[in-house]
């Protein structure tokens, strides 16, 4: 082992750390803003993996689109609903907690499986050492995979509509009756004429 290799095994390491006590967090952390905290610790953990697989523009993409919009979206929805209530414990919450173990587990099972029965051996080989992976992206993207770009970026747009339609719905007031319209006053009242001559007699 080399010196390349072993600080990419301990970065490795740490990044493994990183990601599962963020995850951890995530899930134990009764407050929700930390819990959101948290999340950009993942994201940030799986953008470090990706730059020790050498996917320099994945990673860079884990940054801006999950750390920098999806998790910074998902803090703004947490701190402007500002619900104060507490969470009431539901009757049957030990009986979720045993399931929730039970497919956590299941799932933990699987992966392992999984990631032990994969050759992770490079069959293929990979790009030429001038070419860079955003180029080989790039191609793909406008050549073997257009039809589901596309279909993507349409989708997000039904998406960001829907969300500005339902958001303006629930802002927007009931038609008041002329009735219930506050009446303003844009003169202000006269003073009787008798006080007035009152108080010039009084005055003479």
């Amino acid at each position: 082992m080399n010196l390349a290799e072993g600080v990419q095994f301990v970065s490795l390491g740490i990044l493994g750390v990183m990601m599962v006590g963020a995850a951890l967090g995530v899930v134990l952390f009764s407050n929700v803003v930390y819990s959101a905290f948290m999340l950009g610790g993942v994201f940030i953990s799986m953008a470090g993996f990706y730059l020790l697989l050498n996917g320099d523009f994945v990673a860079a993409a884990q940054v801006l689109i999950y750390v920098g919009a999806v998790n910074v979206l998902i803090l703004f929805a947490i701190m402007l609903v500002n619900k104060r209530q507490d969470f009431v414990p539901f009757p049957s919450a030990g009986l979720r907690k045993v399931l929730t173990g039970v497919v956590s587990v299941g799932l933990f099972a699987l992966l392992s499986t999984m990631v032990l029965g994969t050759p992770w051996a490079y069959s293929t080989p990979g790009p030429a050492g001038g070419e860079s992976s955003i180029v080989v992206i790039g191609q793909h993207f406008f050549t073997d995979f257009l039809l589901p770009f596309e279909l993507a970026s349409i989708l997000l747009l039904i998406a960001m509509v829907g969300a500005i339609i339902l958001a303006r719905r629930e802002y927007l007031p009931d038609q008041p009756t002329p009735s219930e319209l506050p009446q303003t006053v844009l003169t202000l009242p006269e003073r009787p004429r008798e006080l007035v001559s009152a108080g010039k007699e009084t005055t003479e």
